[in-house]
């Protein structure tokens, strides 16, 4: 195979691995992300976080601080990072999982709910009543098993 036929063929699969849907679909996904955690982080650090003092008086623990032999330990940064991890964990669930919740609920997308169980009669293991062999022992079930 000529040098130039190697390199084309390399190229066009690079194409085919780059421009599959899933792929665009990834890219997309982590820019929206990238966008969405830009937003996030400026609602909790614009609002939440001088609620939080005035509430309590301190917005910035940052300059928490001691030395143990001229070791500077800066626990007000754990303090922050932790407040911050909580504050954008709250700000998705209330502001974006609820909503969805609800709005899916509204258009009839509502969850599922967990198939119905019962146990197996050889190992007692929690087996879904549609199974017709039990994925622990591998035991064949009988049709109308575990009702």
């Amino acid at each position: 195979m000529k040098k130039q036929e190697k390199t084309e063929g390399i190229v066009k699969e690079f194409q085919a691995f780059a421009f599959r849907a899933n792929v665009m679909d990834l890219a997309i996904a982590v820019a929206l992300g990238a966008a969405f955690t830009a937003v996030v982080t400026a609602f909790v650090e614009g609002l939440l976080t001088p609620l939080i003092a005035a509430i309590f008086g301190k917005a910035n623990f940052t300059t928490l601080s001691f030395t143990v032999n001229h070791s500077e330990f800066q626990y007000g940064m754990v303090i922050n990072a932790a407040i911050t991890l909580l504050m954008v964990a709250a700000a998705l669930f209330f502001f974006v999982v609820k909503p969805m919740m609800v709005f899916r609920r509204r258009l009839g997308q509502a969850t599922t709910p967990p198939p119905p169980m019962a146990e197996c009669p050889s190992c007692f293991t929690e087996v879904d009543l549609r199974a017709r062999r039990c994925p622990a022992c591998t035991e064949k079930l009988a049709a109308g098993w575990g009702q």
